[in-house]
């Protein structure tokens, strides 16, 4: 753990819950973590199960920070901005709303630049997170590498150069929960309507999900290889691909990752015009 490391975070919500979960159990003991809320459960229910310090108000303790999280819905961030701006001097700002961009951001507080963008996914909750980054060109490596860290704390990350990438990371990993989840949703469905019940449909579904993903990660082949080493021509695997090819369901997937890229900029030309 970095024993000086001070880290507050402005939002205490699921986000914030799951990555304060990784931090004290790798980065940061929770006498290090400072969280401000206006929603008072929030702030007890994080109080009461990591110990950490909370106000519901912004004060000059934010001054003796390293890192400010910033863990807001994206349509609070430009209020909230403006009440933390008298607050922001040399701090690391980590970003984890989705939507707003770094050059907003960094307007709304004043000109403050060391702003590192970050896209989790909901798997952050249980550790398995995927996390896009990008930092503006005044965050130094140190501060970078500190933010690497720190959403490594909640699972795995990676770097982009150009933050248009952080709409696709956003339409990839951001959404790409909500896809998944979609899919088992199918699958279980189709298992009831060959007979198993809700309890042996789940079951089946996710073990099998679970199983092809691990595999696929453990594995150095690519996700084709490992596709085709169980669709033997003519069986009952080719025959459940051939319908989703005739249905077109790759096309379909490939164009609502499209349409999620397309809806992550919308949303960062709306929520700039502040």
């Amino acid at each position: 753990m970095q024993s000086s490391l001070r880290i507050a975070f402005i939002g205490g919500g699921n986000m914030a819950s799951a990555m304060i979960s990784g931090l004290v159990k790798q980065v940061a003991s929770p006498a290090q973590i400072y969280v401000i809320d206006v929603n008072a459960e929030n702030l007890q229910n994080l109080s009461d199960r990591y110990r950490v310090s909370t106000s519901s108000v912004m004060d000059a303790r934010l001054l003796e920070m390293d890192v400010i999280v910033l863990a807001v819905k994206p349509q609070q961030l430009h209020a909230v901005a403006a009440s933390l701006r008298v607050f922001v001097k040399t701090q690391l700002i980590l970003s984890v709303a989705a939507g707003i961009r770094a050059a907003d951001l960094s307007r709304w507080l004043g000109g403050h630049s060391k702003i590192v963008r970050a896209m989790p996914n909901t798997p952050a909750m249980i550790g398995l997170g995927m996390t896009g980054l990008y930092a503006m060109d005044a965050v130094i490596d140190e501060e970078r590498k500190l933010a690497e860290t720190m959403m490594q704390a909640v699972g795995d990350s990676l770097w982009v150069d150009n933050e248009s990438m952080i709409d696709a990371v956003t339409a990839v990993s951001g959404s790409g929960p909500a896809y998944v989840f979609y899919f088992i949703e199918a699958m279980q469905e189709a298992a009831m309507q060959l007979g198993f019940d809700a309890s042996q449909a789940r079951q089946l579904a996710l073990s099998t999900f679970n199983g092809a993903a691990q595999l696929a990660k453990q594995s150095e082949e690519p996700v084709s290889s490992l596709r085709e080493r169980v669709t033997s021509k003519g069986g009952t695997t080719y025959a459940a691909l051939c319908s989703m090819d005739d249905s077109a369901v790759k096309a379909a997937i490939h164009q609502a990752v499209q349409a999620a890229a397309l809806r992550g900029k919308e949303l960062g030309d709306e929520f700039g015009r502040h």
